[in-house]
């Protein structure tokens, strides 16, 4: 008995979701650049596949295309909208008409004014079928982030924060949460560009804010400190590691010994001017580190700066792990009105259902 051919056709939307699923497991290697999934098809047989180089480039159009000696025919299948724009690599558009696809399916377009909406006009006047919109629910979240970036040109934000049962928080270095929650933390790390910070918390805490996960500590984030009147511990862990790892400072003071202390110990001190309120400029300070090349940030820190940044409607997710200990002594900071103000500026919440012992974790969006 004979089985049907068409038992054994890939559907479009078998190969777009093949396509999501390599974006997804490159999603956070490469740098500013977004992780895209491609996949090149003829005859209903996968040729080639590819995602976006770690760093950003080659762009995965590029690399699935160069891995064919033919590509006359082809149908090529792309997460985002391919670029058009000549960058630090050519247009991916050129090497499409270059290799005469004959089909382009794109799921979404992309949000880089440079190429958004472009590539469609451009292919279908070397008259190449292009066909947009193939699973755009699913990659639009995929995107999630990147779309904010490009559309709003500002670091997309996640904050973070740990308390005991009865919503304490230490106000030293004694670890609340377990093992398991810490290995979460160090996944939200290596997710993130960069991570924010207060004095207070690296005084109070002196923690190392890099990432301790085997296999991805070369991707530990910038660390970027508030510190109006630098006050930071010449002694703390990341200013003595300052050589090996990206430390700035972001300041408003005339301390020339303490300026000239930092910048030996290779520290990056950038300063602002501060506001009405004699603090500094969140708001500007955010902006700037945009305008470093750090578009996903994660701020770990107490109570006071995520609290001003939630008033400064800065924050785009949050975590909030909380274990089954019960703090009660002289060091304890009550965080209840903090996760009442999580509560209410975040539509959306759900309980990640990821083995974390005994403590708990819920991510508002």
């Amino acid at each position: 008995m004979s089985l049907k051919k068409d038992k054994f056709k890939l559907s479009e939307k078998k190969i777009m979701n093949f396509a999501v699923k390599l974006a997804e497991n490159n999603k956070y290697l490469t740098g500013t650049n977004p992780s895209v999934g491609c996949v090149i098809v003829k005859k209903n047989k996968i040729l080639s596949f590819a995602t976006t180089n770690n760093g950003g480039r080659p762009h995965a159009e590029s690399i699935a295309l160069s891995k064919n000696i033919y590509n006359k025919g082809t149908t090529l299948y792309s997460t985002l909208e391919p670029c058009s724009h000549q960058g630090k690599t050519p247009p991916c558009t050129n090497a499409i008409i270059k290799n005469k696809v004959k089909k382009v399916y794109y799921s979404i377009e992309d949000n880089d004014f440079r190429s958004f909406n472009k590539t469609k006009k451009i292919l279908m006047s070397k008259n190449i079928i292009v066909k947009s919109g193939l699973q755009k629910k699913k990659v639009s979240k995929l995107y999630k982030e990147y779309n904010y970036i490009r559309s709003n040109k500002a670091p997309y934000i996640t904050g973070k924060i740990a308390s005991s049962s009865n919503l304490n928080i230490l106000n030293n270095n004694t670890p609340i949460t377990n093992e398991h929650s810490r290995s979460v933390s160090h996944l939200l790390r290596f997710q993130n560009h960069a991570i924010l910070t207060s004095y207070k918390t690296i005084n109070t805490d002196n923690p190392k804010l890099n990432c301790r996960l085997n296999g991805l500590e070369k991707f530990s984030p910038t660390v970027i400190v508030i510190d109006k009147n630098l006050k930071i511990k010449a002694n703390s862990f990341v200013i003595k590691n300052s050589k090996k790892s990206k430390l700035i400072i972001f300041h408003c003071s005339k301390n020339i010994s303490k300026i000239k202390l930092l910048k030996n110990r290779g520290v990056k001190l950038i300063s602002q001017k501060v506001n009405n309120n004699s603090n500094l400029n969140l708001k500007k300070i955010t902006q700037k580190i945009y305008n470093l090349g750090l578009h996903r940030l994660l701020v770990e820190a107490g109570k006071d700066l995520l609290t001003n940044l939630l008033k400064e409607n800065l924050l785009n997710e949050f975590y909030f792990f909380q274990s089954d200990k019960i703090i009660s002594n002289r060091y304890k900071i009550n965080i209840s009105s903090f996760i009442k103000m999580i509560n209410k500026n975040f539509k959306n919440k759900e309980k990640i259902n990821t083995y974390l012992g005994n403590d708990t974790l819920t991510h508002y969006y």
